[in-house]
C-alpha cells in the first residue's frame, strides 16, 4: 500500500518565506523537509495549487462578502494579500511565476525523485478561470447560455467578451450541478471534440511535469453527467485520455476526486485511484455496522480507493472527531486497503481547514498527543505486513451468549509471511464491547502467540490452542483500538 501526502504549496511557501524574510519559490523547499517525509513513509506529495492563477479570479475571491466571511474565520487577521484566489480557477497550465515557474517545479522534482518521492500535481478538466485565453479566442469552448438564462439563473451564467462578439456572449460558470455556479470558473463543454483535444494536450503537458495527477471532480465530465446537467451529448473523456497519456509517460498515475457512487465507473475508464468519500462519511456518523459493510467489497476495488479523514475540502478531522474517536477512525482509514491519503496538519492535529483561495494559514498549537499517535501510525505503515501484505476482512463472534456487543468491532487481518503478521481490531462505538475473532492466518495448538501493540506498547501472549479453537477474546472500551504485531 502506498502513502500520500497533500501540501497546500503557496500555504507552506508562506510559512518558509517568514522565516526567510522574503517571498519563497519551490526552490526554497528544504531537503530536510524532503527527507522527512521520505522517513515517514511518504511515497506520493501533492502540491496543490501550483498553477499559474487568475488574476480576475483574485478579484472575486477578495469581493465575495460570503467567502471572506470564511477566511475571516480562518484568519482573524486576515488581509488583502492572504487571499490568492482559487487555486482551481486555473488560468494557465504553467507553475505559478510566484512559486518559481516551470523550471523551479522541475528542479523540485529532480531532489524528490533522489528520495524516491513521486510528485501528484491538478488537473481541473471542468472549467478554467474566467479570464482564461480560450475564452477570447476559443468561446466554443466554454459552454454557452442566453440572456433568458443569465436572467433566470445569475448565479449560473454570466457575460464576457470575445473575438467574435463586440457585444460580449453569455456563459455558464463551472459547476456541480448539486450547487451554484463558481463565480470565478467558466464551464468547459464537452460536446465539443475541439474542445476535449485541446485538454488533451493540456493534459499531456503535465505528465511531462510529474508523475501523477489529482483530477478535480473527475465524475463532471462523464458523458451522462455531463448530459443531464447541461442537456450537451458528449463523447466519453476518460478512456480517450489515460491511455494516450500513458502512451507517452508509462506508469503516470490518475487520482480520482468522485462522488455519487461513481468511483467503480472512473475505475473502469482507466483511473488508478477514486476517492472514497463513502467510508469517510461512514466514519464520521459512527456506525460500525455499515463501516464493516463498506470493507466487505472485493480487494479488485478497494485496493484503488484513497482512503482519507480530510483533505482541503473537508473540515479538519481534530475539529470534528474527538480524540479517541479520531484515533479509532485513523487505524480504520490507514490500515485499510488503498492509497493512504494525509494531509497538511492533520498529523499535528490542526483544527482550521484553510481554503483553497488563501496563501497563509494560521498558527496552531500542535496537538502532542494526537502527533505521538500519528507518528506511530505511520511506523506501522511502513512494515512490511501493510506495504506488502495481504489483507483480509476478520469475522467477530459473540464473546458468549446474548453479548451482540461484538456488533460494535471490526477487525482485519495483514500477512505478508509468518514473520510479518498483523492484526488490526476496533472498537468503533461509544460504549464497551466484547468479541472472539477468528483470525485469518493458522496458527499450531502448541505455539504460543505473542501480541504486541506498537501503538500502545502493550503485550499479551495467548495460546495457539485458544485461538484456534475459541479465537482472540478481546475487550474494549468505547472507540478502543488494538494493532497486534503477531509472533511466535
Amino acid at each position: 500500500m502506498k502513502n500520500l501526502y497533500q501540501i497546500n504549496t503557496r500555504v507552506w511557501l508562506t510559512e518558509i518565506g517568514r522565516s526567510l524574510g522574503r517571498r519563497a519559490t519551490l526552490d526554497d523547499i528544504p531537503d530536510v523537509a524532503l527527507d522527512d517525509f521520505a522517513g515517514k513513509g511518504i511515497d506520493w506529495i501533492w502540491l496543490l495549487s501550483v498553477w499559474q492563477t487568475s488574476a480576475a479570479a483574485q478579484t472575486i475571491s477578495r469581493s465575495s462578502a460570503e467567502w471572506r466571511q470564511e477566511f475571516a474565520h480562518t484568519l482573524p487577521d486576515l488581509t488583502e494579500e492572504d487571499i490568492g484566489g482559487s487555486g482551481f480557477a486555473v488560468a494557465s497550465y504553467v507553475v505559478h511565476r510566484n512559486l518559481g515557474g516551470d523550471a523551479a517545479l522541475a528542479r523540485l522534482r529532480e531532489r524528490m525523485q533522489k528520495r524516491a518521492l513521486k510528485l501528484m500535481l491538478d488537473f481541473v478538466p471542468n472549467h478554467m478561470a474566467l479570464d482564461h485565453p480560450w475564452v477570447v479566442e476559443h468561446p466554443d469552448y466554454f459552454v454557452g447560455g442566453s440572456d433568458a438564462d443569465m436572467a433566470a439563473a445569475p448565479q449560473n451564467y454570466f457575460r464576457a467578451q470575445t473575438q467574435a462578439s463586440a457585444g460580449g456572449r453569455v456563459f455558464a460558470y463551472g459547476r456541480d450541478p448539486y450547487f451554484p455556479g463558481w463565480p470565478d470558473t467558466i464551464q468547459l463543454n464537452y460536446g465539443n471534440s475541439a474542445l476535449q483535444d485541446a485538454m488533451m494536450g493540456e493534459i499531456l503537458r503535465i505528465a511531462e511535469q510529474c508523475d501523477g495527477v489529482r483530477c478535480d471532480m473527475a465524475m463532471l465530465v462523464l458523458p451522462h453527467v455531463f448530459l443531464e446537467t447541461w442537456g450537451i451529448e458528449s463523447g466519453p473523456f476518460w478512456p480517450r485520455a489515460i491511455p494516450r497519456v500513458r502512451q507517452k509517460s508509462p506508469g503516470f498515475v490518475f487520482m480520482a476526486e468522485v462522488y455519487w457512487d461513481l468511483e467503480w465507473t472512473l475505475q473502469q475508464q482507466g483511473f488508478d485511484y477514486c476517492y472514497d468519500k463513502r467510508l469517510y462519511d461512514r466514519l464520521l456518523a459512527g456506525d460500525a455496522r455499515l463501516v464493516r459493510e463498506h470493507f466487505l467489497a472485493g480487494l479488485d476495488f478497494q485496493n484503488r480507493l484513497v482512503r482519507f479523514l480530510e483533505n482541503h475540502d473537508e473540515p479538519r478531522a481534530a475539529a470534528v472527531f474527538d480524540e479517541a474517536k479520531h484515533r479509532a477512525a485513523a487505524v480504520l482509514t490507514y490500515l485499510s486497503p488503498g492509497l493512504h491519503f494525509l494531509h497538511q496538519g492533520q498529523l499535528e492535529g490542526r483544527q482550521k481547514r484553510v481554503s483553497s483561495h488563501l496563501v497563509r494559514a494560521p498558527s496552531e498549537a500542535v496537538d502532542a498527543g494526537l502527533s505521538a499517535f500519528y507518528e506511530r501510525l505511520l511506523a506501522v505503515l511502513r512494515s512490511a505486513a501493510v506495504r506488502d501484505g495481504v489483507w483480509q476482512l476478520v469475522n467477530c463472534r459473540p464473546a458468549w451468549d446474548g453479548n451482540g456487543s461484538c456488533e460494535s468491532i471490526i477487525a482485519f487481518g495483514w500477512e505478508k509471511s509468518a514473520a510479518e503478521r498483523l492484526v488490526v481490531i476496533v472498537n468503533y462505538s461509544d460504549h464497551q464491547s466484547q468479541a472472539r475473532l477468528r483470525l485469518s492466518f493458522s496458527v499450531s495448538d502448541q505455539e504460543s502467540i505473542c501480541l504486541k501493540d506498537p501503538l500502545s506498547d502493550a503485550l499479551y501472549v495467548r495460546t495457539g490452542l485458544e485461538l484456534a479453537v475459541s479465537g482472540l477474546y478481546v475487550d474494549l472500551p468505547a472507540w478502543g483500538v488494538h494493532v497486534f504485531a503477531v509472533s511466535l
